[in-house]
């Protein structure tokens, strides 16, 4: 690990860097293609502190899975049942926390709360559509390719040209997404609760804090390992 990666290169090499670039806020998601010494710089922390903190966490054993070199299926397969699961009964979850939120406090709060609630509606009907697309289309042919490796055989055909062109789009929504989620912790002051906030505010929110950490480690699967990963595999 050196200072002059990406954060998108120092998040793929474990969980543990993960876990640490998400304490420090540093966006290696949407933001992977950033090197991590100008992130650092702009977040006000020292790159070799992080890279100690990361080394620290690797010696205590808290690293992951290492989906830079498991097998394209078994990447998609954890993807679906682990993210994709957690937003599909998450995200109903919270759309019915929100509304209740807004019904009661709206009044007191009506510059944030109406507002939160429908950049969370449009961020849920987005995601919703965007994980469809990906299974039913993009995953299956990813999941192909990965067999095509493992038996060495040529990269199966794609209907629309290269697949690097639905991996661009769905690189859009996760922008769009990820846009979303920075204007949600914007409206929320940082998760900070407010001072009305009841039971059912401090779930909200506890509520969105979690969403945003699941999916900022969702789209970097995505974004920097497995479309990275697929269109190599084409060019083969």
């Amino acid at each position: 690990m050196t200072t002059t990666m990406t954060l998108a290169d120092l998040a793929a090499t474990s969980l543990s860097a993960i876990r640490i670039l998400e304490q420090h806020g540093l966006d290696y998601c949407c933001g992977g293609k950033q090197p991590f010494e100008e992130a650092c710089v702009a977040k006000g922390v020292k790159p070799q502190t992080i890279i100690r903190e990361i080394e620290e966490a690797k010696v205590a054993k808290v690293a992951g899975r290492g989906w830079q070199t498991a097998p394209l299926d078994e990447l998609v397969k954890h993807i679906v049942g682990t993210h994709h699961e957690y937003l599909k009964l998450g995200l109903p979850v919270l759309g019915h926390r929100l509304d209740k939120v807004v019904s009661v406090h709206g009044a007191r709060d009506p510059e944030v709360l109406p507002h939160m609630a429908e950049v969370f509606a449009a961020l849920r009907a987005e995601m919703e559509l965007h994980m469809h697309k990906e299974e039913a289309i993009l995953f299956p042919l990813i999941e192909q390719y990965g067999r095509a490796e493992t038996q060495n055989r040529p990269m199966p055909p794609v209907p629309f040209g290269t697949i690097a062109n639905p991996i661009a789009m769905m690189e859009r929504e996760h922008v769009s997404a990820g846009d979303a989620l920075g204007e949600i912790r914007t409206l929320s002051n940082d998760f900070e609760l407010p001072s009305y906030a009841c039971s059912t505010v401090k779930a909200l929110y506890e509520g969105l804090k979690v969403l945003e950490a699941d999916l900022h480690v969702h789209i970097h699967l995505e974004n920097n390992i497995l479309f990275p990963r697929a269109i190599a595999l084409e060019k083969r």
